[in-house]
């Protein structure tokens, strides 16, 4: 049973058990700490796009402090660019961290990355619970090369068992540089509005030749139908997107497809890179 203390703040560290609800684990970039869960207000992210009150003090505070937080932005990069600089191919697999062990989805994200492991591919995803648990624990488990990002939150989520590979990130801008710099396509899993944030912004940055185009492959028809349905009979209808755009999407329930629709890309791409030499 855990400890009570009618005085939180005075409990000794070593009267913490598990099952206590008034201390949390939280991360600062790299940096683990458990912490009263009273006290945690914000992160890093958070303090840096708040708008605050337009004061003169407000604003002499920012022109003191700005300047230096673009050399803890630029720290993030490097960092990230170091323990990433090895890893050659790569799949960055998306997906809700919400999901279920024991759902279907789960067993989905695990077949994934089995199967991309067994292809060669390393697997990227945010390092968390759920499907991205699932894709690297498929990885793992097949002998290929498991990563994870993980990013400072306002609650408990740590990088997964799985992880082999773990980088913890303050700001989810520098985290997103690496999902793309490092893969050469992507999978989206079922997922919630950072599963969206990814699916789009990747599609985006295709879309506008920002990367070179890779394949976007959403897993799950019954879940992304409706959404491709929707772009298809509403923005392409509409002339917000081309249909051409719409063609930057795989929708697919098998994985060995998926598989097969990176694999073929990247060896095009290759055959690129050598004639271009």
């Amino acid at each position: 049973m855990a400890h009570t203390n009618p005085n939180p703040g005075d409990r000794d560290p070593g009267d913490r058990t598990p099952g206590d609800r008034d201390t949390q684990v939280t991360y600062s970039g790299a940096t683990r700490f458990r912490v009263d869960a009273a006290t945690i207000e914000t992160t890093t992210d958070r303090r840096l796009l708040d708008e605050e009150p337009d004061t003169t003090s407000w604003h002499r505070d920012r022109a003191e402090k700005d300047p230096w937080r673009v050399l803890r932005i630029q720290s993030e990069f490097v960092a990230g660019f170091d323990a990433l600089s090895r890893v050659s191919s790569a799949v960055t697999v998306f997906g809700s961290a919400r999901t279920p062990r024991e759902s279907p989805e789960y067993a989905l994200g695990v077949e994934l990355g089995t199967a991309l492991a067994d292809a060669g591919f390393a697997v990227i995803t945010g390092g968390g619970p759920g499907a991205m648990e699932a894709a690297n624990k498929g990885a793992c488990e097949a002998g290929g090369q498991s990563i994870g990002l993980g990013i400072e939150l306002p609650f408990e989520q740590s990088l997964n068992d799985w992880v082999d590979l773990g980088v913890n990130f303050r700001y989810f801008f520098a985290r997103k540089t690496m999902f793309v710099k490092y893969a050469q396509a992507f999978v989206c899993l079922p997922g919630g509005f950072g599963t969206m944030d990814e699916l789009f912004e990747a599609l985006t940055l295709v879309q506008t030749k920002k990367v070179t185009r890779f394949p976007i492959v959403l897993l799950g028809t019954a879940f992304w139908g409706g959404l491709v349905d929707w772009i298809t009979t509403t923005l392409v209808a509409d002339g917000k997107v081309s249909e051409a755009d719409v063609s930057l999407l795989h929708v697919t329930d098998s994985v060995a497809e998926t598989v097969d629709i990176i694999a073929t890309a990247a060896a095009e791409r290759a055959r690129r890179e050598e004639s271009a030499r």
